[in-house]
């Protein structure tokens, strides 16, 4: 809203400063500010209402150490994590972007499964709360529209050689900007082109449409089922990851930093050619979206911390989930989801390996047999004896090694 508002005074009026909000540095730090504030603010008001409508959370009892301290805490404050990446986005993102229509689809669509979610298990007494297969059916929808959106609308596009596309059979949607000096020793154009990045290689594009059956490009076949598989994944990981506090608000806003790097150097076309990745024309927004989710977390993080004045609720876990999924697949980078995201993969594979194990055991010996204490991985760890917080801690420094590691990866070719 400021942008295209700054840009109309600019434009007809020469404001000063009007130009600020042209640079997408200026409108991502003032995104992270603005998050804080909104989260910090608003925090308490949110935490008051949701104990005046008595929406606490019931504790199961697991024989942990500090779970009945817990029982009773305000949950739903996914509400506040929401709330905190839309107004700034709203205010500060170009919202004549796809990519940033598609994150805010994203944000209220997984937002609002789980926001119905927590309802039917605090307000209407449904301990199941919303049946998995709906959840799942959410998940797979929002997939789908995903993959569809980045298989058919113009403006999303990869820069490629005129060569390269016409070889390929890609259809062009416009050449690029005939002043544009880096690129001056061979004709480009951007195209709708299905190929993502793979890291580690120099030759680093996997084409989606690797194999074909006659007429038929099978695109969809491959493209479509793998976003719905991510997406429900990740989001569902971030939900199992969200069980001690802080956990996944830390481990969240790291990722989110790491996709904000990713995101800058793939809408920057010199840093895109020197890194030899895919340049994503009009990407360059989502710099500033994840800036609003990095500073929305940080926020949440400031009441979500040990001990917990509130919990984020599936209104909060799987719009996370869901946000980090949709951003790296938009980014090109979801094949680098399982090192980004490897908290969330291990705590997934935990709960995983823990139930297969065990049926297995069961169905072969008639006793079932466990791998881990308890799952997900971070009960196993407060088994353990080990304190929540320094559980917490240990687990956000191997979310920050591996987001480094993931930026590094751009790299090593």
């Amino acid at each position: 809203m400021f942008y295209h508002l700054f840009e109309f005074l600019e434009k007809q009026y020469q404001f000063p400063g009007a130009q600020l909000f042209q640079f997408i540095s200026f409108r991502s730090g003032l995104a992270v500010i603005l998050s804080l504030v909104i989260s910090i603010l608003f925090g308490k008001r949110i935490i008051r209402s949701l104990k005046r409508l008595q929406v606490g959370e019931s504790v199961r009892d697991l024989g942990l150490d500090g779970q009945k301290e817990k029982d009773g805490t305000p949950t739903m404050g996914g509400i506040l994590i929401i709330m905190s990446i839309i107004i700034p986005t709203l205010l500060l993102c170009r919202l004549d972007n796809i990519y940033v229509l598609l994150m805010i689809i994203t944000t209220f669509w997984l937002g609002g499964i789980g926001f119905i979610d927590d309802y039917l298990k605090l307000k209407k007494k449904n301990k199941d709360g919303l049946a998995g297969k709906f959840k799942v059916l959410g998940q797979v929808v929002l997939g789908l529209f995903v993959a569809l959106v980045m298989l058919f609308h113009h403006d999303v596009v990869v820069r490629v050689s005129f060569a390269e596309a016409t070889a390929n059979g890609w259809e062009i949607i416009k050449e690029s900007p005939t002043n544009d000096p880096f690129f001056d020793d061979k004709k480009m154009v951007d195209a709708k082109a299905p190929i993502t990045n793979v890291p580690f290689l120099k030759g680093n594009q996997l084409d989606y449409c690797f194999f074909t059956a006659g007429n038929l490009n099978l695109v969809g076949i491959i493209f479509i089922p793998l976003l719905i598989f991510i997406i429900t994944a990740v989001s569902n990981g971030a939900n199992l990851t969200d069980g001690l506090d802080g956990l996944l608000t830390g481990v969240a806003a790291i990722i989110g930093a790491a996709l904000g790097v990713l995101a800058y150097v793939s809408g920057n076309f010199i840093t895109a050619d020197y890194l030899n990745i895919l340049y994503l024309p009009h990407s360059e927004e989502l710099v500033i979206f994840a800036a609003c989710f990095l500073g929305s977390c940080i926020g949440f993080l400031w009441y979500n911390s040990y001990p917990a004045s509130v919990f984020m609720g599936d209104t909060g876990s799987l719009a996370i989930g869901g946000i980090i999924a949709v951003m790296a697949i938009v980014l090109r980078k979801e094949l680098l989801i399982p090192v980004l995201c490897g908290v969330i993969l291990m705590e997934t594979l935990s709960v995983t390996l823990q139930v297969s194990y065990f049926k297995y055991t069961k169905r072969k010996y008639g006793e079932g047999k466990r791998i881990f204490l308890m799952s997900p991985l971070h009960h196993h760890y407060q088994k353990k004896g080990i304190h929540e917080m320094k559980i917490v801690t240990r687990f956000w420094i191997v979310a920050i090694l591996l987001a480094i590691f993931t930026i590094i990866t751009l790299k090593i070719r």
